[in-house]
């Protein structure tokens, strides 16, 4: 077999028809030369009997003893794999054909030591779709504000998703994924990683990945557990810019905390951000429009806007 170019890292999770299609993906890119790496994180027959079914050598197959959590799986993945270059994909996004090979073409082209390769994603929603994100990273614009500053109600406007992460496999033993969170784990990624030296973010700007938000499914991202977010950014609050700090406070922990209807973290989470943080004053408007204004009609809003977008396009 050809040494592999490319290592791709797949976790799952009691996903067996999910999890096939996501390795059909990786597997049909454009790029041949790579390998597939599937995670089982934990004991599971129908995952292993589906994976069997698939008859290609570039495919690999490790079984965890037991459930551990997709952190650990990533990490895993990314200790099996032996190209210098790793990508990783959900078991329930897929990927265009020519991802890895652009990609790398990015990698191998770049300025920077430690490339991290992102790109655009179609977001698949019950909604409609949407391409995201809806802007790059401004000239020297810091990490965290990109990930965290909003500037309207509406999700996909700083992206960095998972499945379009792209790097050298070198940076990845550097900075593991912390196999201690329940969410957030790749924002937690990013962030450590780009304090290393020789590292830096670019895009390839074509939308390459498919983030299948749509199929119905429990998901831990959409929990509201606002306590869970609140106390992760605190404790990362050394790695993030003042704005980005608050303005991660009033969007995304507040968000959870109004789905949660807990009003008493209203007051808690305006504290904090203005003590800390400096937030501006659209970032509190924000903030009170996550609560006035329910989810649902945030997404309802969100399609008619992007509707007009397109048509406006076209």
């Amino acid at each position: 077999m050809v040494e592999p170019l490319v290592s791709v890292v797949i976790p799952t999770y009691r996903r067996a028809l999910l999890v096939k299609r996501a390795v059909e993906s990786a597997l049909s890119q454009s790029l041949n030369q790579i390998e597939v790496i599937v995670v089982i994180d934990g004991p599971h027959e129908e995952t292993r009997t589906k994976l069997a079914t698939i008859n290609d050598p570039r495919l690999k197959v490790i079984e965890l003893p037991t459930n551990q959590g997709s952190r650990v799986a990533r990490n895993t993945g990314v200790n099996a794999a032996s190209a210098r270059w790793v990508a990783f994909l959900d078991d329930d996004d897929e990927w265009m054909p020519a991802k890895l090979e652009l990609q790398l073409e990015t990698a191998n082209n770049s300025q920077y030591k430690f490339p991290i390769i992102s790109s655009f994603v179609i977001a698949w929603t019950a909604q409609g779709d949407t391409i995201w994100p809806r802007r790059l990273p401004k000239q020297s614009e810091p990490l965290s504000e990109y990930l965290f500053v909003r500037n309207t109600l509406f999700q996909g406007e700083g992206l960095i998703h998972t499945s379009t992460i792209f790097t050298s496999k070198e940076l990845l033993e550097k900075v593991n994924f912390d196999t201690t969170l329940q969410r957030h784990d790749d924002w937690d990624w990013l962030l450590r990683a780009i304090q290393q030296e020789g590292v830096g973010i670019e895009f390839v700007q074509q939308v390459l990945s498919v983030w299948n938000l749509g199929e119905a499914r429990p998901r831990l991202s959409k929990s509201s557990n606002w306590q869970f977010s609140f106390d992760w950014i605190r404790a990362k609050r050394n790695l993030v810019t003042p704005r980005a700090y608050s303005s991660f406070i009033l969007a995304e922990v507040s968000a959870r905390a109004a789905r949660a209807r807990e009003w008493k973290a209203l007051l808690i989470l305006l504290w904090e951000a203005i003590w800390f943080g400096k937030p501006q004053p659209k970032d509190i408007c924000l903030c009170i429009g996550m609560w006035l204004i329910p989810p649902d009609t945030r997404r309802w809003l969100r399609h008619v806007v992007t509707s007009k977008r397109k048509a406006l396009a076209t």
